[in-house]
């Protein structure tokens, strides 16, 4: 069985997403900006509390086993209840409103810059706040 690490996916899919954006293909660097975020998000949630069933290899709160269009608000609860917590503020207003895990199966002509920045932004800021936690020790 493979045991979830979102700390790898968040890399990973933050790399593949950046590799697909530079060569404009909008519709899956925009679907994996959000998996990155989300995995990212999910893995500060674990170091600020969220509880994962380890038999089961997931969140254990079903209000946790979102995806990026509802992680933001799910990590403010973890975060802003923890003494690290102030250290980890999310800078920015949720860019992944207007994202769907369903949009994966959107013709890719729905998807342009315009619609992928705010969140690859998203998803680079959740990369810094990562970062943050490893040169914080906390990783």
């Amino acid at each position: 069985m493979m045991n979830t690490d979102f700390h790898n996916a968040h890399k990973r899919h933050w790399a593949d997403a950046e590799l697909l954006y530079s060569q404009q293909r909008w519709a899956n660097a925009d679907h994996l900006y959000g998996m990155a975020a989300e995995c990212g998000l999910k893995r500060l949630m674990l170091l600020f509390g969220m509880p994962f069933d380890v038999a089961g290899d997931r969140p254990s709160d079903r209000d946790d086993k979102v995806h990026a269009d509802g992680i933001w608000t799910r990590y403010e609860t973890y975060r802003s209840g923890h003494r690290n917590g102030p250290g980890y503020a999310l800078a920015l207003s949720d860019p992944f409103t207007n994202w769907h895990i369903g949009q994966r199966y959107a013709h890719q002509s729905h998807f342009d810059p315009a619609h992928v920045d705010p969140h690859r932004q998203g998803a680079e800021h959740v990369g810094q706040l990562v970062k943050k936690a490893i040169m914080d020790g906390l990783i």
